[in-house]
Parts: C-alpha cells; structure tokens; sequence
C-alpha cells in the first residue's frame, strides 16, 4: 500500500536554493551529528567483497523463516581483559564514524562488514582506523552471514531506518549484543519488538543518542534534579539546519552495480530504484524514515524525557509542509511544529531546513521553562537564564570554561566515544546502558506520534499505558504494524 501523501499547505513563497551534491550533504549532516575526523589507512590485504546474487539471496531468504539464526543462549559474554569481537551491519558515514569510536575505544576486533552496497563497503575498509593492522575476517552483502558467525559479540546496526527493527531482533536471537543507530524504528509497534527481544534473549541494547554521555547534558540534568530551575511547565525541542537545498525530482532507473537493491528494499514495498531515496537521502521518505522529526528528534526529544522523566505524551497536534521547498522530492515536512500534552506541562518541538537560527539562536536544542529560570542546552554546552531574583546569578556551564558560548563548540568525538565505552562496558558488566533499548523506544513515541499527527491533519489521542492510538485508525495505520514484503518477517 502506498504511504498517505502529507496534508501540505501550499506554500506562498519557496526559497530557492541550489541543490547541493549528496556527497557533501552527507558530509556536512554527519558533522552536525559528531563531525568525526575521517582517517584513511591502506586497504586491508586479503579482504574480499561476497557478492549476493538474486538466486542466493531468494534461497537464503526463504531458509531465514523457518529457523532462528543461532541460539542465544551461545552467546559469549567477555570479561573485563577479553577483546570484544564486533561487525558492522550498514557501511555508510554513520557507520563508519560508529566503527571508528569502537576501534578507539580499545579492546576491540573488527571482524565483519555488510552492507547491500559493495562500494560502501570498500570506502568502510579504507576508513577503518587500523593501529593495530585490523581488518574485516568476513564481507558480504547478506546480514545473515554476519549473523551466523558465533565469534561475533556484537554489531552495530547502522543501516537505513526501516531496516533497523529486523537487523535488532535477529541479532539479539542469535546472541549478540546491539549497537543501533537512532531512529530506533519506524513503528512504536515495531520499537517494542525490539525491546522484547533484547529482554527474551538477555541482550544489551544500546541506540545512539550519544547525547546522554556528553557531560554538559549530565551536568545540566544534575542541576534540575537540584530543584534550583523549580517546576517546569513548557520544554521546547527544536533542529533548524541550513544546508539542505532543494532536491528535485529524478526519474526511476536501474539501480548501480555492486548494489543489491532488492536486499536494500528489504521488507518495504516493491519500489523501482530512484537516486532521490538512496543512501543518505532515504531519510525524507516515509516507508523508510521519518524525516527530520525523527532524524533529529530523536536526539532531543530523548533529553526531553530524560530529564523530565517520562514515558510518552497523551496527545499530539501538528502542522507542516514543504513550506521552503514546494517542488522538492522528498514526502516529509521540511518545516513542522509538533504540540505534546503531559499531565502537569506542554512539550513542543520546531524543525526547518534550509535555514539556521532556532531559539536562542542555537540550530538546535532543549529548553526548559521553570517558574525559577530558563535553562537552555544543546551540544555546545548548556546555561540558565534566571527569572528575576529567583536565581542568585546567571548559570553558565562549558567543558572549557570562560570561553564565550557561541564561540566554543566542544570535541563531539568525546561525547560519541563516552557512548560507545559505555555500550562495551555494559557488555562486560551485563547492565542497562544510558540509552538502553527501551529508554530509546520511549523517546521515539513522541517522534510517530507527532508525523502521525501531521499526516492525518487532526490531533492524534494516545493511550499510553497499552502503547495505542485511541479511536482513530488512519493514525493507528502510521504508529503500528506495518506490512512486511515477503519473506521478511519480525519476530521476537
């Protein structure tokens, strides 16, 4: 079935802009995220790309429904001098930079690369941070080989969005701990299969909110729990991102060479390839992401909870559209507000492309509202603005103190490696990480909740408690189950 066209406004007036090069759109989002320092090292000798061919790929498809890929109970779980063995499932920028942190981190054995895309693959093995002379034991295009190997303790799971639930629940079954990029889904339905099986087959599951291990979001935490900022009753989330021109169409055609498009697929629709919703572009495409309400809110919307303590809203409304960019390709908002209830205060989130300057003029962040004072925090570090005299004196706290605010802008490698570490510990101690799979799936709530709300036009009522939209079913159709294509299933 096809996805139900956004209820856009017709904007008055678009920005024009000129489309900018995927590769350097890319470039520019992943250093928004964590600008890691790409490092090349020579090709890892001996290592060979395993081309999946339709036949292979329909054969082993219909072997991956009739038996779990290895029993869990198999998995090894490595003592604090063990080398922790990983693969990485989805060779993309995001992936790459994942890879890298867990190189860094130390203690650590590159054993396998996937990804659909051989050319991805081969840009992982020139980006592998290679000290020690590590390189991939096994390549392939297909998942399930990675899966199959029991010498793997852990993957990271850093494909496209639509693809992350299946990757998740396979890995847990077959006993190995997950690293998974955010968004976490792209049904709550489906993010609680993946809490589900993290808990059945005793997994630790961490997604990459890597903000809940920066110290300025633990240090801004530590004073609200004081009780200094008082009762909070407004939060405000929001991502306004400037780089991104207008895409336009381009007509379907055949997929590259090297790419297993149908494996790409996966279990959505039928779909003939289309450059517009590939790669890093898959994202402004509703049967594979969410667009920037989940890209990004993600992020922030998890630090909202986080530090107000909760679950998820009980209401939504929504607005948006291609306000700057009528005739663009993508099918998600590039301008949208969103409008939470919780019991005792409101939450909003705010997001647009192609311009910069949110609130505060920071282009993206938190803020808090309490009956003390303001306080505001984003990835540069994070301050209080007193109401009056409710507060002794301004607060104002950065990794490098006395450096103006809107001039510092700390080492974000940390702040990702910090979440990585955290992960590998986990692994070895057998506790919840700081974005455990269920903290993840709680912060993507609000996300669906909010596309829900704009694609239906109407406020979307949600029953926290069972995890379901109350009396609507066009909402219920974009928050929970959606159709696998066969043979794909997700079953914990």
């Amino acid at each position: 079935m096809l996805p139900v066209p956004l209820r856009y406004r017709p904007s008055v007036h678009s920005i024009q802009r000129p489309a900018k090069a995927e590769a350097l759109i890319a470039r520019r989002w992943r250093d928004s995220i964590r600008s890691p320092k790409l490092w090349r090292a020579p090709t890892p000798p001996g290592a060979q790309v395993m081309p999946s061919t339709r036949r292979s790929f329909l054969t082993s498809a219909a072997l991956a429904g009739a038996a779990p890929l290895s029993a869990a109970s198999a998995a090894r779980v490595p003592g604090a001098n063990d080398r922790i063995r990983v693969a990485l499932i989805g060779c993309g920028g995001m992936g790459r930079g994942d890879l890298r942190d867990f190189l860094r981190a130390g203690n650590t054995q590159l054993v396998g690369l996937c990804d659909v895309d051989e050319s991805q693959i081969a840009g992982a093995q020139e980006q592998v941070a290679d000290p020690a002379n590590q390189k991939p034991e096994i390549t392939s295009q297909d998942f399930r080989r990675i899966l199959d190997r029991q010498d793997i303790d852990a993957v990271i799971v850093a494909s496209p969005d639509h693809w992350h639930p299946i990757l998740t629940v396979e890995a847990c079954k077959a006993g190995k701990d997950v690293y998974v990029e955010k968004p976490l889904s792209v049904t709550v339905w489906e993010g609680r299969q993946m809490v589900k099986a993290a808990r059945k087959y005793d997994r630790v599951v961490q997604m990459g909110t890597q903000q809940r291990s920066g110290s300025q979001y633990l240090a801004a935490k530590e004073y609200i729990d004081s009780g200094k900022l008082g009762k909070v009753r407004l939060v405000r989330c929001w991502a306004y991102l400037d780089w991104k021109g207008e895409t336009p169409p381009q007509p379907d055609g055949p997929a590259p060479a090297g790419v297993d498009y149908d494996m790409w697929l996966g279990p959505t629709e039928k779909r003939p390839f289309n450059p517009n919703r590939f790669h890093f572009t898959f994202r402004w495409y509703w049967p594979y992401s969410g667009g920037l309400m989940t890209d990004w809110g993600a992020h922030m919307i998890d630090i909202a909870n986080w530090y107000m303590g909760i679950k998820a809203p009980s209401s939504a409304m929504s607005v948006g559209g291609k306000f700057a960019y009528p005739h663009d390709a993508m099918e998600t908002p590039d301008t949208q507000q969103v409008l939470w209830e919780f019991p005792e205060f409101s939450m909003i989130w705010e997001h647009a492309l192609g311009v910069g300057r949110g609130p505060e003029s920071r282009e993206h962040g938190v803020q808090l509202h309490g009956e003390n004072g303001v306080l505001v925090v984003d990835r540069a570090g994070w301050e209080v603005f007193p109401e009056t005299d409710r507060i002794d004196k301004p607060v104002r706290s950065y990794k490098a103190p006395g450096v103006p605010y809107a001039a510092y802008r700390p080492d974000r490698e940390d702040m990702h490696l910090a979440h990585v570490q955290n992960f590998l510990d986990c692994m070895r101690s057998r506790d919840k990480p700081r974005s455990d799979v269920e903290i993840g799936h709680n912060s993507m709530i609000a996300c669906h909740l909010g596309n829900a709300a704009v694609r239906t036009g109407r406020r979307v009522y949600w029953d926290v408690e069972n995890e379901q939209v109350v009396d609507d079913p066009e909402a219920s159709s974009f928050m929970y189950k959606r159709e696998y294509r066969k043979p794909w299933k997700l079953e914990v």
